[in-house]
């Protein structure tokens, strides 16, 4: 069953592989470097033929698929390079077939504020000091911005809070909500630009609200620029009050598919008339799917990354105008390529803290995260939202013109310029 899979799928690159009897057989066009595999265990092949989404990775963390040449990353990209992109792959299947994928996408993505929460703490609740190791200083969980080829992911990260900073076109007293505000850097960076206003931000992570409100308590008692930010343990759709601007980077991944229009009626219901919102999330440029298996198991519970076409009519619904779409196509391939290389530098530490089951995990979900914005079809889009036509301005010169006077840009700070 595997080799058939194999020599059906693998038709471009160098794939070979040892059974656990000893034999090896070898795939492909002979092209490029040579990826070598070595299965352990008489189950092995089995698992992997007959669901390669899940058992690929969870061999590779058990040890039963071993790399002999090349690494995870280079056998991910080789099945990268060799997919085949159908668009209506999903419409030609049988109507049961259909009916019983989106039954059970709706399934998975139903999350309560009970199960919200218990997803959360899956991830982002490991510990602040593993994320500390490959995330930049500022600890930016979510896809940089790199303006300029060569960028270091530090340069990268503030180029991305400055975009987003001049897409919501803050002003001095505004009132600012921070939807999903991570480790709190974002919502200190816009408080800057707020004096006399304030930046709330909601998490529903512990252990990223600690850092978030030490952050925050320090800038106070320094009386430092970005005092005016505070931060809360609380589930977006329990959010009181009016607000300026709405901003939620890297979070709209977890809301699910149910609760799509729930999210964006609570975000005309928490905006101003003249406001304006910035939804920054991953998508998918295909129609609406699933969400990896071994993803949905290991990684993140309950999330999925949305196609625009299901996210549209949720806006629409709320009554919100879409005045800006940006799509960032190979911007969050770079970063995690960034992250995967500061994880694989400090792998012994790492392998000390936690084991080397974990290590691989990490490893893999990094790679084929990778894999999936450099060749399976994933994005980030940028949405700005008002509640009036002319709450934004009636052209894109303003980003632009912004980015080149913010002090904080890593372009303006090198004498370069900024240029949209």
């Amino acid at each position: 069953m595997l080799e058939s899979l194999a020599r059906r799928f693998v038709k471009v690159g160098r794939l070979q592989i040892a059974m656990p009897d000893g034999k090896i057989a070898e795939y492909g066009d002979g092209t490029g470097e040579l990826i070598a595999i070595r299965l352990n265990g008489w189950r092995t092949p089995l698992r992997l033929a007959a669901e390669p989404a899940m058992a690929v990775g969870e061999c590779y963390m058990d040890g039963a698929l071993e790399m002999e040449r090349g690494n995870i990353y280079g056998l991910l990209a080789l099945f990268g390079r060799n997919f085949d992109f159908d668009p209506n792959r999903q419409f030609r299947q049988p109507f049961f077939k259909r009916a019983w994928f989106w039954w059970l996408r709706h399934l998975r993505q139903i999350n309560s504020r009970v199960s919200a929460r218990r997803n959360v703490r899956h991830h982002y609740d490991i510990s602040n000091a593993l994320y500390r190791r490959f995330l930049d200083p500022d600890m930016q969980y979510s896809c940089a911005y790199f303006a300029e080829p060569g960028m270091s992911l530090e340069a990268a990260q503030a180029a991305k809070k400055a975009h987003i900073a001049a897409k919501l076109i803050l002003e001095p007293g505004m009132q600012v909500l921070d939807i999903g505000c991570g480790w709190g850097d974002m919502g200190l960076t816009l408080a800057e630009r707020v004096p006399g206003g304030e930046v709330f931000g909601v998490t529903l992570s512990t252990e990223q609200l600690a850092v978030a409100q030490e952050r925050a308590e320090a800038r106070v008692a320094a009386d430092a620029e970005g005092a005016n930010a505070r931060f809360e343990l609380c589930d977006y759709r329990d959010v009181q009050g009016l607000f300026d601007r709405i901003v939620s980077v890297g979070m709209f991944e977890h809301v699910g598919q149910p609760n799509f229009q729930a999210y964006f009626d609570t975000v005309a219901r928490l905006l101003k008339d003249d406001g304006v919102a910035v939804i920054h999330s991953i998508g998918r440029r295909d129609e609406p799917g699933v969400t990896n298996p071994w993803i949905a198991k290991y990684i993140f519970p309950g999330g999925y990354i949305p196609a625009l076409s299901e996210v549209l009519p949720a806006i629409e619904r709320a009554g919100l105008w879409l005045t800006d779409v940006e799509i960032l196509r190979l911007h969050y391939a770079e970063t995690l390529r960034h992250w995967r290389a500061r994880f694989l530098a400090q792998w012994d530490e790492i392998a000390a803290d936690y084991d080397l089951r974990f290590c691989r995990m990490f490893e893999f979900y990094f790679a084929v995260s990778e894999i999936a914005f450099r060749y399976g079809g994933h994005m980030v889009f940028q949405l700005q939202l008002t509640k009036r036509v002319e709450a934004a301005p009636l052209t894109r010169d303003y980003i632009g013109e912004d980015e080149s006077t913010d002090q904080s840009h890593p372009k303006r700070r090198s004498g370069m310029g900024v240029a949209c």
